[in-house]
């Protein structure tokens, strides 16, 4: 194989690691939103630990799609047709979590309130599930022909697969909130978060782990198995941890798991970007699929500059916003009265 294919089939990798790794806790603090938060006060901790972030994180997901789009673009062609209706689906949601955010905290009712809560929440939900289920399908295959089309219905994808894949990011991002919620506040909220925590973080985690078996069994792949173990190692570290209440290592944990079991994913998978399911001739791959070399050249050279900037700009801001915030921080909603 050359090597630029492969160096962009790692990036990409990366970039979708990056993504379900930031984006993920705040994907889960949005869908806690309704089923953790009590009161009007605890939704505004909430909003508030990922306020600063949350569209920083999803720069990742367009970074991720575009690079696909240059240095891949039939596996950008083939999966985004595939997939356009939970892709539509993904987008709306963003689009609604979004202005939830904004709009949220200029609602003057409970109704409207509620809302918007439940848009944040259930946005994050259809999100979180979405990607999933694109990226088990992209690394467990889709029914695609010798043009790479999509062989049957607008439903033709939805399989045992995608919902394993969706549900996995979706149990993910939960028990990542709530790991996140540890390290960002104090008082009850924190006290419930690592109770919940400790209880549910190994059930959480089982079906991506079990996504990452599957597509390691389905390649046949030996050499996946070294990150796996790794994720099986990072699973339990970050358990243990969770119940010591150590929030900071049971994090770190389970970012571990997850960047070990995306490389044993995508390890398993290469040298295929996208496998067809009706013959393993279709199968995109990291040479058919990719962009010319001199394309592949000049995206490394902007890479290697622009990278490294985004990823020091991210880690300052969570540097500037890393103290813990309570319901003590959060002062009293007050009426906003209309100029006449």
């Amino acid at each position: 194989m050359e090597f630029l294919p492969t160096l962009w089939f790692i990036l990409i990798a990366v970039l979708w690691a990056g993504y379900l790794f930031l984006e993920g806790f705040d994907l889960g603090v949005g869908m806690l939103m309704k089923t953790f938060a009590r009161n009007e006060q605890q939704r505004r901790v909430l909003l508030n630990t990922i306020g600063p972030v949350w569209d920083g994180n999803e720069v990742w997901l367009i970074t991720a799609g575009a690079a696909t789009f240059a240095a891949f673009p039939y596996w950008y062609a083939s999966l985004f047709s595939a997939l356009y209706v939970p892709l539509v689906l993904v987008l709306v949601a963003l689009i609604f979590r979004a202005v939830a955010f904004e709009y949220r905290g200029k609602a003057h009712t409970r109704i409207a309130r509620n809302a918007w809560d439940w848009a944040i929440c259930l946005g994050s939900f259809t999100a979180a599930f979405g990607v999933g289920a694109m990226l088990a399908l992209s690394t467990t295959g889709l029914p695609l022909n010798a043009n790479g089309d999509r062989v049957g219905g607008p439903f033709a994808w939805f399989n045992m697969y995608a919902v394993l894949g969706g549900i996995g990011v979706v149990a993910f991002c939960l028990v990542q909130g709530l790991a996140f919620l540890g390290l960002k506040t104090d008082g009850e909220i924190r006290t419930r978060a690592a109770r919940i925590l400790a209880r549910w973080l190994p059930v959480a985690l089982l079906p991506l782990a079990g996504w990452a078996v599957a597509v390691v069994l389905l390649n046949h792949s030996a050499t996946a198995l070294a990150p796996l173990g790794l994720a099986v190692c990072a699973l339990v570290f970050a358990w243990i941890h969770a119940r010591k209440t150590n929030e900071g290592l049971a994090f770190i944990g389970m970012g571990i798991f997850l960047l070990a079991g995306v490389a044993a994913i995508f390890t398993a998978a290469y040298p295929n970007v996208l496998p067809s399911t009706i013959d393993a001739a279709y199968n995109l791959t990291v040479t058919n699929a990719s962009s010319s070399p001199y394309t592949l050249k000049l995206m490394s050279i902007v890479a290697a500059f622009g990278l490294p900037l985004v990823l020091a700009y991210q880690g300052w801001t969570y540097w500037v916003f890393r103290k813990r915030i309570s319901e003590a921080h959060i002062p009293e909603a007050h009426p906003v009265t209309p100029i006449v």
